[in-house]
């Protein structure tokens, strides 16, 4: 350790949890920037005559863009900071949702949401959460993950519910508006506060030791990073069924709930804001889920963990049809609370064993193209739900897909080793 770092141990607030408060910011306005869509598909094919697989498919597109970025924006992190990554993606998410106020046709629909918004908040997705847990916490790490995959269910709280009565009300250009500034006066502030590795800040990751220090950062180019992370991970089974399960996480999430319980609850008669209103209460209980899960992934066997998380939302999604009716009935209440709880439980115990079997160095760039899958599934499911509807005239056929499917990724979890590795230097074919 240097003579210029602070030790962590130092009196007073660390700067670890400066920089986790304004990285939860950050991420809280994504996960606002991606709930609007659910909010705004009715308003604009109100306005103007596109048909729901219109809608739906800039959605899909958006989500698919949003993961591929992911693991490319984790390499260029890696290579030219943290900072600089966030805040231009702030600014590229706040110039393509205010362009949608003057769009006229679908293509530039997808255009906008599938590139810009798709591209900007890829940047600030969950490898983001994960980098900066990674580099700035040692200790609480798994706790840390947790409250940065809850600020993504904040930001539906915060957001969605404005969006939705804006959309009802003044119309929806008010909605994307309302994005659209808040990304842009979030941007200068992550630029004053966010730094890029504690060294940056003169002191050393919470909980840290010499042993702890991380490694300097990469030389190589992003993309050749991210790409050859890729290749090497997915020698490994263990990435396989992470990225495969993971897949049907955003399937089941994003993809089908986030993207279609709006429409299919109006399609029982609820109101839209009645709707956008039990969207954001699944945000909040999955405040409470994930940070549940963050405090037993530093305890329980995270293999376990997903087992059970998987499985219990596949039984969930399977009486869905079921419960939807024009009002809130306490089953259907239900099934907010527990789904609430399980939206993003899977994300600390899959960090975790990115970080386990294959090192903290490699860790945030594989979770990169693990979280890549999940948002690809999502965008699929989203296209794959809209088709059903428009052909069927219901959503049964996509609730049943998805819980089968949950329960399938149930048991492939288990496939995972319990073998751990403590630098990336072990992660070998041996994992095959």
């Amino acid at each position: 350790m240097t003579a210029t770092l602070e030790p962590s141990t130092k009196r007073g607030i660390h700067r670890a949890w400066w920089v986790a408060g304004i990285t939860m910011a950050a991420l809280v306005a994504a996960a606002g920037f991606r709930s609007s869509t659910g909010a705004l598909l009715e308003p604009l094919e109100a306005e103007f005559g596109w048909s729901r697989a219109t809608t739906s498919g800039a959605v899909s597109l958006n989500l698919v863009v949003y993961g591929l970025t992911a693991p490319f924006a984790a390499a260029l992190m890696e290579r030219f900071g943290v900072r600089r990554v966030v805040a231009l993606a702030l600014f590229l998410v706040s110039l393509g949702s205010g362009l949608t106020l003057l769009m006229t046709s679908a293509w530039q629909l997808w255009v906008l949401w599938g590139f810009a918004v798709g591209i900007g908040t890829g940047s600030l997705a969950l490898v983001f959460g994960a980098i900066v847990a990674n580099r700035w916490f040692v200790t609480h790490r798994g706790v840390v993950v947790g409250v940065f995959s809850a600020a993504s269910s904040t930001g539906q709280l915060v957001f969605l519910p404005a969006i939705a009565h804006l959309a009802d009300g003044p119309g929806w250009r008010w909605a994307a508006g309302l994005v659209s500034v808040f990304a842009l006066v979030l941007a200068p502030l992550v630029w004053l506060v966010l730094r890029d590795r504690p060294a940056d800040a003169g002191t050393t990751a919470y909980g840290a030791t010499e042993a702890d220090l991380p490694p300097p950062p990469p030389t190589e180019s992003a993309a050749r990073v991210a790409i050859r992370t890729l290749r090497e991970s997915s020698r490994s089974r263990v990435f396989w069924c992470l990225f495969l399960s993971f897949w049907i996480c955003g399937w089941s999430t994003n993809g089908l709930i986030g993207t279609h319980f709006i429409p299919a609850a109006h399609d029982h008669g609820m109101p839209e804001t009645t709707s956008a209103t039990l969207l954001a209460l699944i945000g909040v209980f999955d405040i409470v889920g994930t940070v549940a899960s963050g405090w037993l992934t530093d305890r329980v066997d995270s293999r376990y963990l997903l087992f059970t998380y998987y499985f219990f939302r596949g039984l969930s999604l399977l009486v869905v049809p079921w419960l939807l009716a024009d009002a809130v009935h306490p089953s259907l209440f239900v099934f907010i609370v527990f789904y609430g709880l399980d939206w993003v439980a899977t994300v600390p115990p899959t960090v975790a064993l990115c970080r386990q079997h294959f090192g903290v160095e490699r860790a945030g760039v594989v979770f990169g193209w693990v979280f890549a899958s999940h948002m690809v599934g999502a965008g699929i499911a989203a296209s794959y739900a809209g088709w059903v509807r428009q052909e069927a005239g219901d959503y049964f056929a996509a609730w049943m897909t998805a819980g089968g499917m949950c329960i399938g990724a149930a048991a492939l979890v288990l496939l995972i080793p319990r073998h751990r590795v403590e630098a990336v230097d072990t992660v070998t074919t041996a994992q095959l």
